[in-house]
């Protein structure tokens, strides 16, 4: 089951913790589109990046998958939201998709999906980092929090395997 968050609320901000936000309903298909982009995540781990998988997604169709390669490619911002974005290319409007992410976004991946006006992202957890889900809701974008198990233990393992590249990445924020 996924939670949806509030127009007001904010994970991790103010007390307020992902676990408080509302509940919402993922369909199947949000959860296929998760598993996509957990594969992404799981390819980025073992290539030893920061595991964080997302996709593009409209009317069921996959439009683009990309991961976190910014140690693989010495890029700071090839975050999985970004790479993903830039592998579906210039794109008349948005509107009509749901970006899937394995982990909450960064301010920099909240950006982008304000700035494309994406109006639906799937969140696959924000234990790991909560980002501010709020800032997204409180400017109309519809987020769903499924509070995934499989996401959390890959952020989980690579923290493990790789705490220096965790420390440099979010982790030590």
């Amino acid at each position: 089951m996924g939670r949806r968050a509030g127009p007001r609320e904010r994970a991790g901000d103010n007390g307020c913790e992902a676990s408080q936000m509302s509940f919402g309903q993922p369909t199947a298909a949000d959860l296929e589109m998760m598993r996509l982009a957990l594969g992404e995540a799981r390819a980025g781990l073992e290539a030893g990046g920061v595991p964080v998988g997302a996709v593009l997604a409209s009317g069921g169709q996959v439009l683009a998958q990309g991961r976190n390669e910014r140690v693989q490619r010495g890029d700071p911002v090839a975050h999985g939201e970004i790479a993903c974005l830039r592998n579906a290319g210039r794109r008349p409007s948005y509107r009509d998709t749901t970006l899937y992410t394995t982990l909450s976004p960064c301010p920099m991946c909240s950006g982008a999906i304000l700035l494309f006006q994406i109006p639906r992202v799937i969140v696959g957890e924000a234990e790991s980092f909560p980002g501010d889900l709020g800032f997204l809701t409180e400017r109309g974008v519809d987020v769903v929090l499924l509070g995934d198990r499989d996401c959390v233990a890959v952020m989980q393992e690579f923290q493990r395997r790789y705490p220096e590249v965790w420390s440099e990445d979010i982790g030590g924020r």
